[in-house]
């Protein structure tokens, strides 16, 4: 007997290894649409992934080949390691990208999971293919151009393969490792390692080279941080007044910025203990708008206690839907 729709559907889930419907063959038309759309959502998340590692790939195989190789330049991190080994031993950069960052694809399957390090893997390995089957032409000789631009380039191909969820380069994950391991900051973990790869730059090549190359490490990390942060920086408010209905009333209806309210107590102050139950607001704003914040509630309460602190970046409520 021919199976029915539904019957085919509940199947078709059932392959899925939803856990639901193979405890209950019950299915309803919400069911359908929510696993619809969380395929699609998937799919669609899948696909722009894709791209933004392919394009990432792009870019950081064009900022190596048509500005940093030719002219003996490295970068930070692992592919400063790699262009280091190759200007001083002539092995193939693509060869020496693959092999310097597997210690570093292991650590991550270690330290982050398994699907960073799948992802990291195909990044890593479409740019050494991309490396090796294309023969981008050099763009320039000019040494400020090249660390410039060079640092330009391969900082937006990192920048894209992050956003895409992979990496084309393995420093992160160290610093990662080492920020567990010895109580550090992720920046100054970074930080410590690049300092190292310079140093033997200034002592295998020229103090010059090594100059110019902190200059294309400088642009690419400048770059890196634009792509991945975005043109808006955001900023978290945290405001604390006696007049909140006001304060509420500004955010919500002048600036058109959604809010949110949770309770608190007021602790010590200029008068002693004070245990009053409080609404603490909390909104997230651009950094244009941070002046326009602080005259508005400057206006209403002179006396608010603001907190303000950078956020990278969002998603969802009114905060990217432009005011009207």
């Amino acid at each position: 007997m021919k199976p029915t729709r539904k019957r085919r559907i509940i199947n078709f889930l059932t392959t899925l290894n939803l856990k639901s419907y193979k405890r209950n063959n019950t299915l309803t038309s919400y069911d359908v649409y929510k696993q619809t759309t969380q395929l699609r959502v998937s799919i669609f998340s899948l696909i722009k992934d894709s791209l933004l590692i392919a394009l990432g790939v792009v870019s950081a195989a064009f900022g190596l080949e048509s500005f940093l190789l030719p002219n003996m330049f490295i970068d930070g991190g692992v592919t400063g390691i790699s262009l280091l080994i190759s200007e001083i031993t002539s092995l193939p950069l693509y060869i020496l990208i693959l092999l310097i960052n597997i210690p570093f694809i292991l650590l991550g399957l270690k330290v982050i999971g398994q699907r960073f390090a799948i992802r990291a893997t195909i990044a890593i390995l479409a740019l050494a293919i991309t490396l090796f089957v294309f023969d981008f032409p050099e763009v320039t000789q000019d040494k400020l151009l090249v660390s410039v631009f060079g640092g330009f380039f391969l900082g937006a191909g990192i920048g894209l393969s992050v956003r895409g969820g992979g990496v084309l380069d393995g420093t992160e994950v160290l610093a990662i490792f080492m920020s567990r391991k010895l109580g550090t900051t992720v920046g100054d973990a970074i930080t410590i390692i690049n300092i190292v790869i310079f140093l033997a730059a200034a002592y295998l090549l020229s103090v010059e080279t090594a100059l110019y190359s902190m200059l294309t490490y400088l642009s690419a990390s400048k770059t890196l941080d634009f792509v991945i942060e975005g043109i808006e920086e955001y900023t978290g408010v945290t405001i604390i007044s006696e007049r909140n209905d006001e304060i509420i009333e500004m955010i919500t209806h002048k600036m058109r910025r959604g809010i949110t309210i949770y309770q608190g107590k007021q602790g010590y102050g200029n008068h002693g203990k004070s245990m009053n139950q409080i609404d603490i607001i909390y909104t997230v704003i651009t950094r244009l708008e941070i002046s326009k914040l602080n005259t508005e509630i400057e206006k209403i309460d002179p006396d608010a206690f603001v907190i303000m602190h950078s956020i990278n970046d969002t998603r969802g409520g009114m905060i990217k839907k432009r005011p009207i």
